[in-house]
Parts: C-alpha cells; sequence; structure tokens
C-alpha cells in the first residue's frame, strides 16, 4: 500500500499553463485525506514552488532547489545540504572558463548576472516541459519570475561567495550551444563532491552530492518512520531520476524522457493530461493488501 507521494513540479505537476489542474489538486486532497504523505519535489526554489502550490491550497512538505533545501507545510526550513564556498568557486571558474550562462539559487534567493538570459533559461525549461504553448505566453510567465521578485539581478556572483549569510544550493547553466553545454558537463565531471543532472535539453543544474531529490525524500521517510517499499514517485527528466531509484513505484510521465521511461515500471499520462492524478488515483483506488 503506498503511503507516500512525491511528485515534480515542471512537466508533471503542472500543465501547459504552468498550473497545478483541478485534476491533480483534487488526487493529491483524496491522497493526504487517505493519510497519504505527499510531498512536491523540484529543482525550483522555494519562492517559485510555493506560490503555484499555495494558488491551489495544497499544504505540504516541498523538496527544493532538487534537494538542497526541504521545507515543512509551515514553510520551516527541516533540511539543508549547500555546497561550500571554496567548491562554488571552482564551479563558477569553470563556467567562466567555457563562457556559458548560469544562475545561482541560495538560501537567500536566486540571482542572476544577466536579465535577458535569466528570461531566454526560464523560457527554455517552460517549453521543454511544455512543448507547443505559444512562446509569448511563456516569455511573460518568465518575465513575471523577474517582477515577483524570485531571481534577482547582482553585478557579480563573487558577492554571493564572500557572504558568510547565504548557503549556495545550485548552480542552474544554460546554453543553445550544444557543444558549449557538453564541454562545461564534461569540465564540471572532473570535479569532486558534486551532482550533475538536468532539467531541460539545454541546461545542466549542479548540487551538492548531498542535495538530491532522492537523497531528501530517503530522509523524509525516515523522519516520518516511511517505507521507501511504499513510496511513489513522479517526474519526466532527469533530475527526477534519483528519487525514482529509492522508491517501491516508480511513474514515469507520458511526456518524459525516454531514459526516464526506460527505467520506471509505470508510465502515467502527460502532465497536459493529469498524468499526476491518474497515477494517484490508480493506487489509492488499490484495495489493501
Amino acid at each position: 500500500m503506498i503511503t507516500f507521494i512525491a511528485t515534480d513540479m515542471d512537466g508533471t505537476l503542472l500543465n501547459e499553463n504552468q498550473e497545478i489542474s483541478e485534476a491533480n489538486k483534487q488526487a493529491i486532497l483524496d491522497a493526504q485525506e487517505q493519510g497519504i504523505e505527499v510531498v512536491v519535489a523540484t529543482g525550483r526554489s522555494y519562492e517559485e514552488a510555493r506560490y503555484v502550490i499555495q494558488e491551489a491550497d495544497i499544504s505540504c512538505d516541498i523538496v527544493c532547489a532538487n534537494g538542497a533545501e526541504v521545507r515543512n507545510k509551515q514553510g520551516e526550513i527541516i533540511y539543508q545540504a549547500g555546497i561550500e564556498s571554496t567548491r562554488a568557486r571552482e564551479i563558477a571558474a569553470v563556467l567562466n572558463e567555457t563562457g556559458i550562462y548560469f544562475e545561482i539559487y541560495t538560501d537567500q534567493g536566486t540571482y542572476t548576472e544577466n536579465y535577458e538570459m535569466g528570461v531566454e533559461l526560464i523560457v527554455n525549461i517552460f517549453t521543454t516541459a511544455n512543448p507547443g504553448v505559444s512562446e509569448e505566453q511563456v516569455r511573460q510567465a518568465a518575465r513575471e519570475r523577474f517582477e515577483k521578485g524570485h531571481i534577482r539581478l547582482v553585478e557579480d556572483y563573487g558577492v554571493l561567495f564572500e557572504d558568510d549569510n547565504q548557503l549556495v544550493y545550485k548552480f542552474l547553466v544554460f546554453s543553445f550551444d550544444e557543444k558549449q553545454l557538453q564541454e562545461a558537463n564534461e569540465k564540471l565531471s572532473a570535479l569532486t563532491g558534486i551532482a550533475i543532472s538536468s532539467s531541460g535539453k539545454e541546461n545542466i543544474e549542479v548540487n551538492s552530492l548531498e542535495a538530491q531529490k532522492g537523497v531528501a525524500l530517503e530522509k523524509l521517510l525516515k523522519d516520518k518512520g516511511l517505507s521507501p517499499e511504499n513510496a511513489m514517485a513522479m517526474g519526466d527528466n532527469l533530475n527526477d531520476l534519483s528519487m525514482m531509484k529509492v522508491v517501491g513505484r516508480p511513474v514515469a510521465m507520458g511526456n518524459a524522457l525516454d531514459q526516464i521511461k526506460d527505467f520506471c515500471p509505470f508510465i502515467t499520462a502527460t502532465n497536459k493530461e493529469d498524468g499526476v492524478a491518474k497515477a494517484i488515483q490508480e493506487v489509492i483506488q488499490q484495495p489493501a493488501k
């Protein structure tokens, strides 16, 4: 019997309008009513994840920045796993050497040195998760990311590394140039103590080894006294793979990468077709064994 459900956001829980559909919302509420723990696990920062979840009137734990931060229903931080400043400087140096664009997520917010590239990055993430949506619609949502303060401009990332009050969570790297992205990936792979994943075809995500969705879910399951065998995780991209590996019921979205589908024994509908709701209803309607 499933006692714990984790769902990714972009390309999974969210539809093409970057919203939680009524069907997905109701399925989550139905699961919670049956006593099942529901967790949202995302590469987004807490602020970027929270406002979407609250708009749907859902209350749950949130795994943020790929597992670098975990917040409970009250919004309190219960787990953090950052990149220490020396390693963060090394990562930044590698990325600067390739001339590639990147953003930095910290426990104080998300930062960019380039507004226009910041818009392009979020447009890419949205369109990768929702092909076919109009570019202007997505671009407007990307601009709102800045207007709502979910990302901040900074003149030099160096000030973040020098600030003892900021813990670096994640580097989000972006390029339309496949060779440049590959070069950055190869150079990053030479560094130790980091986890490299992706949430879109033109990005790389860099976290601490202790900041992965799977690591965060294992800690939550242990804290709640729940068995991984009775847990379900749903996702569509490479940064979801670590949590797929620790649960008894890994579910790939219908729009997931082939690599995710190949790993998962269960496949649901796409994010446009309320795949999360269908996967949840399938397990909560199963007779208890």
